[in-house]
């Protein structure tokens, strides 16, 4: 692994000599260069280009994981995030870039310890140009903003909604900072020291994980919880204890290689689906919209059958399970949260009436309902 970095970093040094040799030939071409930072972020969020500027973007990966990097048209990025998802087994061939006419340009999955260069010509339309890396679900949160504008503008870096929450808070300089050509050539040692953010609890982490589908969202929680949300699926498929994830081994573009638990599973969902609107428990249709952090934490939003439910996890105050909190603002009819006497924890509910292993929920009580799982003696499965 040593020797790989080695060489790395030799190509991206003799890559810059011949950029530079480039650059006092040809000034009109700009460099910009983007690595990868832990936890799912790009080094740099966002950058500013003038329109129809000549560039060539150097993508590196110095993560322990593949990415690839998507421009997309100005709104975009979430459209075509979901619709990378939806190549479901096609996508590693396709690098998980779908056919879509609001994709830009792209760099294919770029593996650790390589990289990618792409030359285009920005767009002469001014507007906001997402980035973004369209893995299974890493867009939710790996993303920047390419502005495309004549007199170099763009908001404070706290108040950019173009930019990923925990990136509009603290000291990013590199963010906001519009590099020249002589410049740009530094950023590579000042991006190694950059993080935007200490990763302490809660933070997500999109990975591959036995037990769930490739959309699976791991989300560390303090009190050494965690629990695995699944994308795909739209339900909270595990919670363990005692650590959070091995990445040693992390997939590496070949998509045969899981992300590793480390602690103790203490919680497994083995219902169909924990929430129904009838009693007959039918298979409902599910559509995933994303999630939003508050205070940190994501609140996750999808639709049962079109309608509208959103799910906050936090951990129990004894640090012994999970309080889930459910929003079903528009619903009409009875709402289920059906359960499983084998799942590994014991149910306390906030509202509703427990009718064997299932809890029924009037309307107005599933408006806003919590759920709180505590471990079972033993606390293992």
């Amino acid at each position: 692994m040593r020797s790989d970095k080695k060489i790395f970093s030799l190509m991206l040094a003799l890559l810059s000599i011949v950029q530079l040799y480039a650059q006092n030939n040809a000034d009109t071409i700009r460099t910009i260069k983007i690595d990868v930072l832990v936890g799912l972020q790009f080094d740099l969020v966002r950058f500013n280009v003038k329109p129809g500027e000549k560039l060539n973007l150097i993508f590196s990966n110095s993560d322990d994981m593949s990415h690839n990097l998507l421009i997309t048209k100005p709104g975009a990025r979430l459209d075509v995030v979901n619709e990378a998802l939806k190549l479901g087994q096609k996508g590693p061939e396709l690098d998980y870039i779908p056919i879509s006419s609001s994709v830009l340009w792209s760099i294919p999955v770029v593996n650790p310890n390589q990289f990618r260069t792409l030359s285009f010509t920005a767009p002469k339309q001014e507007g906001v140009y997402p980035y973004v890396c369209t893995l299974p679900g890493h867009g939710f949160i790996m993303f920047g903003a390419m502005y495309v504008s004549s007199d170099g503008r763009m908001p404070e870096l706290k108040d950019d909604p173009n930019i990923p929450p925990n990136r509009r808070a603290g000291d990013n300089s590199l963010s906001g900072t519009q590099h020249t050509n002589h410049q740009v050539k530094d950023q590579a040692v000042k991006i190694k020291t950059l993080h935007p953010y200490t990763p302490v609890s809660p933070y997500i982490y999109r990975v591959f994980i036995d037990g769930a589908s490739p959309a699976a969202i791991a989300v560390s929680l303090p009190g050494d919880l965690s629990y695995c949300w699944d994308a795909g699926t739209c339900k909270l498929r595990f919670a363990w204890s005692g650590g959070f994830l091995d990445n040693s081994e992390l997939w590496k573009g070949k998509g045969d290689v899981s992300a590793k638990v480390v602690g103790n599973v203490f919680f497994r969902d083995k219902t169909d689906f924990p929430l129904s609107f009838s009693a007959d428990n039918k298979t409902p249709k599910l559509d995933y919209k994303g999630y939003k952090l508050i205070n940190r934490y994501p609140e996750f939003h999808y639709t049962i059958n079109g309608i509208d439910v959103y799910e906050l996890i936090l951990p129990n105050v004894d640090g012994q399970g999970l309080i889930r909190t459910f929003s079903i603002p528009d619903v009409k009819n009875t709402v289920w949260f059906n359960t499983d006497q084998s799942d590994g924890v014991k149910y306390k509910a906030s509202a509703g009436s427990w009718e064997g292993n299932s809890l029924r929920l009037t309307p107005k009580e599933a408006r806003k309902f919590s759920i709180t799982m505590t471990m079972k003696e033993g606390g293992m499965l």
